[in-house]
């Protein structure tokens, strides 16, 4: 089988063939249409007639909470003219062919549990770190997705109940890539654009995106311990863009260690024991887990 898949985000549409073995091929992106749903679709229909002659489908990860039975996505994330629409069959009647729809974080740890990092888990997640945070839950040797599709939505949990009428206070504030650079321009107090190239080019010898780096990844730590208490899990899988750097995940584990040495201090009992690694997948994840997807309601 082999289909075409996309990975719809805020920023550009990723696209590649899949097929058996994981053979990815005809890689592309195109800037993701910020008007309206007709435009979405228009792209994405383009994109398609280029391959439809050697592909069976579509299939598609795309933020939001998505129904994969009835292709329908509510709270669409940055692409808001998605919300409420059943895309599934809306693309299908204007590309004439099967779409099967996934939720990102969802299609991430597809590819992850399947073929990847938390291959022979029973209780594993992963943590997308990107303009906000996405997240994926495997309980039980299965994908989680709850009755509104919003399990595993990490992004949404709030993290400080003195706070908690701050739109700004959930943790796809404080634990995403947004974070990290937003707050490495306000302590230099610094107009300019900086992206994340940029700002790990000045990390070795930058001592204030060194800070910024710390707190971002003792944020994201807690919230690793947090999950681990609620779900008992072995490992989770750190992605997004920036998880390409490897100090990321190893800065994550070692403030892992010091959350967890200073949660215990004088109850040495119990200690919690969690595997921290890096996503094996990186970009073509959602490729890979929307591919699973299509494979699973069109077996």
């Amino acid at each position: 089988m082999k289909l075409l898949a996309f990975d719809v985000g805020g920023t550009e549409i990723k696209y590649a063939t899949v097929e058996d073995a994981l053979i990815i091929a005809d890689k592309g992106f195109v800037p993701s249409p910020r008007d309206s749903f007709d435009s979405f679709a228009e792209t994405v229909c383009g994109i398609y007639l280029q391959h439809k002659d050697e592909v069976e489908g579509i299939s598609m990860a795309l933020p939001g909470f998505i129904d994969v039975d009835s292709g329908t996505c509510n709270g669409g994330g940055a692409l808001r003219y998605n919300n409420g629409r059943c895309i599934g069959k809306l693309l299908e009647e204007k590309c004439g062919c099967r779409v099967a729809l996934e939720n990102d974080g969802k299609a991430a740890v597809q590819a992850e549990y399947r073929y990847g990092a938390l291959q022979g888990c029973r209780n594993a997640a992963v943590f997308l770190i990107g303009t906000g945070v996405g997240g994926g839950l495997i309980i039980n040797g299965e994908i989680v997705r709850g009755r509104h599709f919003t399990a595993g939505e990490f992004s949404f949990v709030k993290t400080d109940a003195k706070d908690h009428g701050n739109e700004e206070n959930i943790l796809g504030s404080t634990c995403s890539t947004t974070f990290l650079l937003q707050t490495y321009r306000n302590r230099l107090q610094c107009p300019e654009t900086i992206d994340g190239r940029e700002f790990f080019s000045r990390l070795p010898e930058d001592p204030i995106a060194q800070e910024v780096l710390d707190e971002l990844c003792t944020n994201i730590a807690i919230q690793i311990y947090n999950l681990y208490w609620l779900l008992d899990l072995e490992k989770i899988a750190i992605g997004g863009g920036i998880s390409r750097q490897p100090i990321v995940t190893e800065k994550i584990r070692e403030k892992f260690i010091e959350v967890n040495a200073d949660s215990f201090t004088g109850r040495r009992h119990f200690r919690t024991e969690i595997d921290i690694v890096p996503c094996c997948f990186s970009n073509d994840a959602n490729l890979i887990g929307s591919y699973i997807t299509y494979s699973e309601k069109y077996r």
